[in-house]
């Protein structure tokens, strides 16, 4: 596939996928004689764990770690695994963090609902 089909297929600019390469977010992808990347499915499988992992917040060094310990063979099994279970730690954290805003948000909109519904909002200057 070109860079403009996968760029189209997985909704990112050939820039960024350009980027990805380049910094080494996913491994390098296979050139045509002319020079021009012919991504293969696994270029694309790699690019849509990019994308996932990216997506999900996971900083750009995690994901450039683990294409190298990819890289690098079965011998960094163990550590690809505890990569992701560290990664793994952070999202639940981070969702944690987001239900509760979420909470409080469903709150506040129930509050300004209700004053919507009867014209009258009883504030308590205690509650921001």
């Amino acid at each position: 596939m070109t860079i403009s089909e996968v760029s189209e297929l997985y909704g990112l600019s050939p820039d960024t996928l350009r980027y990805y390469e380049r910094v080494g977010m996913i491994p390098p992808v296979n050139r045509t004689p002319s020079g021009l990347r012919d991504f293969t499915e696994l270029d694309c499988r790699w690019v849509e764990l990019a994308k996932c992992m990216r997506g999900a917040g996971l900083p750009v060094e995690v994901m450039i770690e683990y294409v190298r310990l990819v890289q690098q063979g079965d011998r960094t099994i163990e550590a690809r695994r505890d990569l992701l279970v560290e990664q793994r730690v952070h999202l639940l954290a981070q969702k944690v963090a987001i239900e509760n805003m979420l909470e409080k948000l469903n709150y506040k909109i129930g509050r300004y609902e209700e004053a919507v519904e009867t014209s009258v909002l009883s504030w308590d200057p205690e509650e921001v």
